[in-house]
């Protein structure tokens, strides 16, 4: 490989198409379908898919074949195949996975940006999706491409590009079994749609948290005959008719510590390898305070954890977030409310299994509900975390000299607190399979929040890097 010559085309390609194709993708507003229950009907999920699709179907990459896949009631995805190139090998298999979804708007974007508007400050393009996860077609495409630039060897990969990715990848299962014999057994699966600890060389992730949740219910009083919740006065109902946000609060510390959010459920617990605590050690001392510093503290908030703890907590210990209510709004009257519900999540360590997880959370929060109250806990659906195999010798050996070599710093290593379930499904559906996961959800960059940014530089390299990994592969 002739390094020069990979760095420059793969910044150009940058500068001159892709960044554009990616400000117009972050103006379609292509919720994933847990956020627009009505996705087929208003168009959007579909418009990012065929823009996506068709950039391309474009690319001038020998024997690329670009389909659109359909299956019954659920979303499309994007599949490409590329045959082996230049003497490597169609039985080994490379599959390259993204996703086009996107989560919701949020408030608190800045006055000159929002989710759907892009824009360019600095090394950072702004906007919902770019990062998370929409340039990953791009660049997996553009890595290929590279290599056959300079007639460099590649083998048979496919790319798979999903849009259900934000809502737990309900769909892709099916599609997974659809296009069984199409994918292949890979041997390297490559996955752009996770973090990195800095934006100044190569991070791979070793393990991912997984995903269980649901809506808890919580009635005093019987609803009105609409369905509504039942409202008193509180000067008349409080000290007869019991609180439901204190039997909200009661039922919540059965299961995590008031103090110290600790989840006090074992379903939800596990044993953390101590490799991991090693690897979470080593990445605290790359990055020191930026572990925690990376969030807005208010400047009189401390954060639960430093260091090396903080990673662990971040991936492997569970902890509950409510992420939505019903409460009424602060112009709310002085009234008590018969009904709250209230929206959970909880992040669960890699190795505990989210069926279990949902079934210990629903038991421990209806069951002998205070005062007798009328408690219900609907659960979502539940996706498993995932801990990756050991890094092959070839593998760890390409990744250090990827990062060596378009980064100038070595690659490093950390675990995530978010959930990819794709990786858990590939996990288990081919469990001889090489991982690399990795992506530029770094300091900052704010994933589903307001402000989400991708940083340009750090995709530019990160592409370069993958390109050198396939090229390494096809020398084996």
């Amino acid at each position: 490989m002739d390094v020069n010559e990979t760095r420059l085309f793969i910044e150009s390609r940058w500068d001159e198409s892709i960044l554009p194709e990616l400000e117009a993708y972050i103006r379609m507003p292509a919720l994933s379908p847990h956020f627009d229950a009505q996705w087929a009907e208003h168009g959007h999920l579909d418009a990012a898919v065929e823009h996506i699709r068709r950039w391309c179907a474009e690319r001038p990459i020998a024997g690329l074949k670009v389909e659109v896949v359909r299956l019954d009631d659920r979303t499309p995805v994007i599949f490409m195949e590329v045959p082996a190139y230049r003497g490597g090998s169609d039985d080994r298999t490379v599959l390259l996975y993204g996703h086009l979804d996107k989560q919701p708007e949020m408030e608190g974007w800045d006055a000159d940006k929002g989710p759907w508007k892009p824009v360019r400050i600095g090394d950072k393009l702004y906007g919902r999706g770019g990062a998370d996860d929409g340039y990953a077609a791009y660049a997996s495409l553009t890595a290929i491409e590279a290599l056959q630039r300079q007639d460099i060897a590649h083998d048979r990969c496919v790319i798979l590009i999903e849009a259900c990715e934000e809502s737990g990848s309900f769909d892709l299962p099916p599609y997974l079994d659809h296009l069984e014999a199409r994918l292949g057994t890979p041997e390297l699966v490559v996955c752009l749609d996770s973090g990195c600890g800095n934006y100044d060389q190569l991070w791979s992730t070793t393990s991912l948290r997984g995903l269980v949740g649901g809506v808890l219910t919580v009635e005093a009083m019987k609803p009105t005959a609409d369905g509504s919740a039942s409202g008193v006065h509180s000067g008349k109902g409080s000290g007869i008719v019991p609180s439901t946000f204190r039997i909200l609060r009661t039922l919540l510390e059965r299961i995590e510590d008031p103090k110290t959010g600790a989840i006090s459920l074992a379903a939800l617990q596990t044993e953390i390898p101590e490799e991991r605590k090693a690897q979470a050690e080593a990445t605290a001392q790359i990055l020191g305070d930026v572990v925690w510093q990376e969030f807005p503290f208010h400047e009189s908030a401390e954060p639960v954890a430093r260091g090396a703890e903080a990673l662990l907590n971040r991936t492997w210990r569970p902890y509950l977030e409510v992420v939505g209510s019903d409460m009424p709004t602060l112009e709310g009257g002085n009234v008590l409310r018969g009904r709250l519900r209230a929206k959970l999540s909880v992040r669960i360590p890699p190795r505990v299994d989210a069926e279990a997880a949902t079934d210990a959370l629903t038991a421990a929060l209806q069951e002998d509900p205070p005062f007798g109250a009328h408690v219900t806990f609907t659960a979502e659906q539940g996706a498993d975390g995932w801990d990756a195999p050991p890094l092959a010798p070839w593998l760890e050996a390409s990744l250090q000299k990827a990062s060596r070599t378009f980064f100038d710093a070595d690659a490093a290593y950390v675990g995530e607190g978010g959930t990819i379930p794709f990786m858990g499904m590939l996990g288990e559906k081919f469990p001889e399979a090489q991982f690399c996961i990795t992506g530029l959800l770094g300091p900052e960059s704010n994933a589903h929040g307001p402000n989400e940014f991708l940083h340009v530089p750090c995709a530019k390299r990160l592409t370069m890097c993958v390109s050198s990994v396939l090229a390494d592969l096809a020398q084996r």
